[in-house]
Formats: C-alpha cells, structure tokens, sequence
C-alpha cells in the first residue's frame, strides 16, 4: 500500500492541485467572472424574468470560466492516465461541448425566455467541471476492459 502511495505520488499531487484549483475557481466566482445568473438562480428564478445582461462580458465570462475548468480538467486526465489518445479525444470533447453549450445558452437566452430550467442547466455544464467526472471512470473502465 506504501509503496503503492509512492509508486503514484506525482498522480496524487496533481489531483490535489487540481482540485485547489478549481476550488479557487468556484470560491472566486464573484470577483473572477461577470455572471449575473449566480444570483438570479438562488433566488425564486421560477417566477422572476431573467436579470439584464451584457452579452459579451457574459459569454466571456462563460467561456473564460469553462477554459480554465477544461485546462484543469485536461490536466488531471493526463496526470491519471498518461495517455495521449486520451488526451486528444478529452481536448476534442471539451471543445465541442464547449460550442455546444455557448450556442444553446445563446438561443435559451434570446428566444426561449420561459426555460428557466433549461437554461440553469446548459449554464451549469459551462461553468462545472462536470465532464471530468464522466470521463475519469470511463476512461478507467475502458483501460481495465483493453488490458483483459
């Protein structure tokens, strides 16, 4: 077991950093991005219009916060697996998702102002760290199949 903690300590350390990391991102929200859905949607959103919003500063904000979870992300995929097709795949996913999400808040925002819930989702894959939770195991899962 000792050995084991040694044999992975370059992996264990760069999950801790990564996880500060984007603890950091998440603590300094506020002060970090223009967002003003983080208030909106503790609040009654169900029943309240959408706050006013600057597009651009918004959608920056969105994509500034989504990079720097992805690099960290990235980062933490690599450490684990050392892999570079999964690395390659991972950086394809993140920046199609990435196109993705920006397009759908988009056209909730503009032309769907009733999808409140909707809307709180699509934002939420933007701005958590979401897919490195799907892909940690399912890359794991896959590598332990192969070597069978």
């Amino acid at each position: 077991m000792l050995n084991n903690l040694k044999e992975n300590r370059f992996k264990i350390f760069t999950a801790i950093v990564v996880v500060i990391g984007l603890a950091l991102i998440r603590t300094f929200e506020r002060k970090l991005f223009y967002d003003p859905f983080l208030i909106y949607f503790n609040a009654d959103f169900h029943s309240i219009p959408h706050p006013p919003v600057e597009d651009l500063k918004l959608f920056a904000g969105l994509f500034f916060r989504y990079c720097l979870n992805s690099a960290l992300s990235l980062w933490l995929i690599f450490a684990l697996f050392q892999d570079r097709d999964i690395f390659k795949f991972s950086l394809l996913v993140y920046g199609l998702f990435l196109a993705l999400f920006l397009i759908a808040f988009y056209i909730i925002l503009e032309y769907f102002p009733d999808c409140n819930w909707l809307l709180f989702y699509v934002r939420r894959f933007l701005i958590q760290p979401i897919l490195v939770l799907l892909f940690i195991p399912g890359f794991y899962y896959q590598l332990q199949k192969t070597k069978k």
